[in-house]
């Protein structure tokens, strides 16, 4: 076993470890930080696999974004209403089954799968040179149409917010 396979393993470890508080933690301020642990096993396996590109957006959007805007919101508004925010176990008989049927077909997948190396091969380069020489030549285009649907968005929730607020104020 070579140090990529046992770094592999490590990030392994933490995304399922962590994954599995995130799902089965009573607490939900715990499920979102071990959810930040899930996130960067994840970005982890990425540049494993030579995708360093979608590691830093998995980083960016998820971690920076997203989990963010979760734990700000959960540790905002968790004391708003006298509603208990936690889970229940009502669902933990199907939830079960159901992953005991897709470990089991990955099991199998993995059994079953020919896995072989094939000598020869070139090392996998970068992906982040490629994808932003595309960006600027071939997608550009796109790429532009993208940030102005979403300047616009975000310019039209900031405005509905506005004048949902001047209205209650008014009332």
């Amino acid at each position: 076993m070579n140090l990529v396979d046992i770094i592999f393993y490590f990030f392994a470890l933490i995304t399922l470890v962590s994954a599995a508080i995130t799902v089965y933690s009573r607490n939900i301020i715990y499920s979102a930080f071990s959810l930040l642990f899930t996130f960067f096993g994840v970005a982890g396996i990425y540049v494993l696999l030579n995708a360093d590109f979608i590691a830093v957006a998995q980083i960016l959007i998820y971690v920076g974004g997203i989990l963010m805007l979760l734990v700000f919101g959960v540790m905002l508004t968790h004391k708003v209403i006298n509603v208990e925010i936690k889970t229940g176990i009502l669902n933990v008989v199907p939830g079960s089954i159901i992953t005991a049927i897709i470990g089991g077909t990955l099991c199998g997948v993995f059994v079953v799968t020919d896995w072989f190396i094939v000598e020869g091969v070139p090392p996998i380069k970068s992906t982040t040179t490629e994808i932003g020489t595309m960006f600027m030549t071939k997608y550009l285009l796109p790429f532009e149409i993208a940030s102005v649907v979403l300047l616009v968005a975000l310019i039209g929730a900031a405005y509905i917010a506005r004048r949902d607020k001047s209205k209650n104020q008014s009332a």
